[in-house]
């Protein structure tokens, strides 16, 4: 986990997003969070199976890594990938175990915390991806991964110190996914209901588009997706 210190930000789509924001990144809004902790690197299978005692991964060490033109250890050790195939249903288990296992208080982060921590926090430079303004430095993504995920940490590191928020898989957050309000706001935690839960960062099938730190999606919380996993925070 890599402490965050809190600040304050502009959240959504910024001039640097350029014309790839679409309508639900908009309006750009001002955003303060106190500080907090946020995964270095996004859950891996490793930790997974270390919890739950099932790989749910498409991308996992017992087979599944058919996709693409060259799929062979040089991607590195498979348990060393994220996790994926996770609802956000079951990162809420997850998430509970581990948390009676050690004694901590972990969580998916909000939105806000996500964006704030992609964009390098009080360290941020400004750049449209997490870590830089070439993808391909601080990304899997479509261009380079042949359609399949990495290793965490292989690529370049953002002004915090975190790995692959742009690219790799899709993380889940803990919000509702619901419209931008204009107005300032203090630790927002998104709508108090709705159908989908938010997730954010692109994936390594994904072009330079989705993986914009001000991207975002959302799924119903029972949905599973190859490339949607999760990130920590507490």
């Amino acid at each position: 986990m890599m402490p965050v210190e809190g600040g304050t930000f502009t959240m959504g789509a910024t001039d640097e997003q350029g014309s790839d924001a679409p309508n639900n990144e908009k309006p750009t809004h001002t955003v303060t969070l106190n500080s907090f902790s946020i995964g270095m690197t996004e859950v891996t299978q490793e930790l997974w199976e270390a919890v739950m005692n099932t790989n749910p991964s498409y991308y996992n060490q017992y087979g599944n890594l058919s996709v693409g033109s060259n799929h062979s250890e040089n991607y590195g050790t498979n348990l060393q990938r994220p996790v994926e195939c996770v609802s956000w249903d079951q990162c809420q288990q997850f998430i509970t175990i581990l948390n009676t296992l050690t004694g901590q208080n972990f969580r998916l982060p909000t939105e806000a915390e996500w964006e704030y921590a992609a964009r390098g926090g009080k360290k941020s430079k400004g750049y449209k991806y997490a870590g830089g303004n070439t993808l391909g430095n601080v990304a899997w993504y479509k261009e380079n991964s042949d359609d399949v995920t990495h290793s965490v940490a292989t690529k370049a590191a953002n002004e915090l110190g975190l790995y692959d928020m742009s690219g790799n898989v899709w993380e889940w957050t803990q919000d509702w996914f619901g419209n931008y309000s204009s107005d300032a706001q203090t630790n927002p935690t998104g709508p108090t209901s709705g159908t989908n839960r938010a997730y954010r960062g692109g994936a390594s099938s994904d072009n330079d588009r989705n993986c914009r730190v001000s991207r975002r999606l959302g799924a119903t919380t029972s949905s599973a997706f190859f490339d949607l996993g999760l990130r920590l925070a507490k």
